[in-house]
């Protein structure tokens, strides 16, 4: 009887210890074939300096590539969406807040091919650029670019040379940009036939600097006429006899420029060709610096040398200052030196430049004004022509010509 009393209470025991493993195990997984075993416990407190995530900023494992994922990220119909993102009126500013704190989380941004295939436009433009490797034509690029994103405008750009203006202008035209701008020089056959094809697209297109294409919209220095200015500065001065520094290129914009010294000699009653001469070939252009320096030691070494040197730019104006003083001579006082576009080394040289500033930002902010009022709008019937007039600046690197 004992023995039994025993045995039951060893096995009441090990009942008891089962049912317990087995309670332990339940409340370790509360669910078993979605049936609750024990109540959830209460949600316990973050421990302090902790916050809380809230459904408006969860985070995502994967990028976000539309309107609809971004607007299931953010918890709200996507047409609310799409209205924060288009900026429309009507909506709550914690709505705007809440997609707005969105973006900033994921880095979502809405896609443009997108917008484009409901019918809304780009807001881009292409620009074809000759090359970047004359400063000038860079302030222009960097101008141009600055002004549009000022319009919210975003610019492609493309350096182009030879044959690739025609790719160039069939990957914008692909890009759907809503106008197209030619920024440099080109080949006048080459780019008629692209502003033909613009044309039969119904793109809008401008050439800034290369003028007289036929039927092109342009906005462009007046050469000619800053040329004008130099040589009429430097007859003033006395001068009546100049060495042409890099004016052998056979380029329209020199031509420009020659053309305005001879109109500006021809208004004196002086022949082009008794006052000046080029000896280009006397020196290699490898770079325009040393160029400029080889050209004015030339012109003296070979003797009766012209009172005044008019250079293609301000860094070959430059280079001929040094080349006046390798030869033992003073500029003003031996030499006036001109130069053209008013780069930042005219006020780097001693004495500084004389030169005509292309004014940029002027030329510029018409071509912007121009591009913007045809986006979106039939093409103009007639080509618009601007021509900016030039600016003169005189320094300390002409003076009264010395008799010989």
């Amino acid at each position: 009887m004992r023995a039994r009393a025993v045995r039951v209470k060893t096995d009441s025991l090990s009942v008891f210890v089962r049912v317990r493993r087995v309670c332990l195990t339940l409340r370790a997984a509360p669910w078993i074939f979605g049936m609750q075993f024990f109540p959830k416990p209460h949600p316990q407190p973050f421990p302090p300096h902790t916050v809380s995530p809230s459904p408006e900023t969860k985070r995502t494992s994967h990028p976000i590539r539309s309107t609809t994922e971004f607007a299931r990220h953010v918890g709200l119909a996507r047409t609310t969406v799409s209205r924060v993102l288009n900026g429309q009126p009507g909506l709550k500013k914690k709505t705007i807040e809440r997609v707005r704190r969105a973006i900033e989380e994921t880095g979502f941004v809405p896609n443009a091919y997108a917008l484009h295939l409901k019918g809304k436009r780009t807001q881009t433009v292409g620009v074809c650029v000759q090359n970047l490797s004359f400063p000038i034509l860079v302030n222009k690029l960097a101008a141009l670019q600055s002004r549009l994103r000022d319009k919210s405008i975003t610019t492609f750009i493309e350096v182009v040379h030879g044959d690739s203006i025609e790719n160039a202008v069939r990957n914008f035209l692909s890009l759907r940009v809503e106008a197209l701008v030619f920024l440099g020089y080109f080949d006048e056959e080459k780019i008629g036939r692209q502003l033909h094809s613009l044309a039969n697209n119904g793109t809008p297109s401008l050439v800034i600097d290369h003028s007289g294409i036929k039927g092109a919209n342009t906005v462009t220095l007046d050469r000619a006429r800053g040329m004008v200015a130099i040589t009429e500065h430097l007859l003033y001065l006395g001068h009546t006899r100049f060495g042409l520094l890099g004016y052998s290129e056979a380029f329209r914009s020199t031509d420009e420029r020659i053309r305005g010294i001879r109109e500006a000699l021809a208004s004196r009653g002086l022949d082009y060709d008794q006052c000046t001469e080029i000896i280009d070939d006397r020196a290699v252009r490898a770079h325009d610096f040393e160029f400029g320096r080889s050209l004015a030691r030339a012109f003296i070494e070979r003797g009766n040398p012209p009172t005044a040197f008019i250079a293609l730019n301000d860094v070959i104006a430059a280079g001929a200052i040094h080349g006046v003083r390798d030869m033992g001579l003073r500029v003003p006082e031996d030499f006036s030196v001109t130069g053209f576009n008013n780069q930042d080394i005219c006020s780097m040289v001693v004495p500084n430049i004389t030169s005509v500033d292309q004014r940029v930002d002027k030329t510029i902010q018409v071509a912007v004004a121009f591009v913007i009022d045809q986006m979106g709008r039939p093409l103009r019937s007639k080509p618009a022509v601007k021509m900016i007039d030039p600016l003169l600046i005189v320094r300390g690197s002409t003076g009264p010509a010395r008799a010989r």
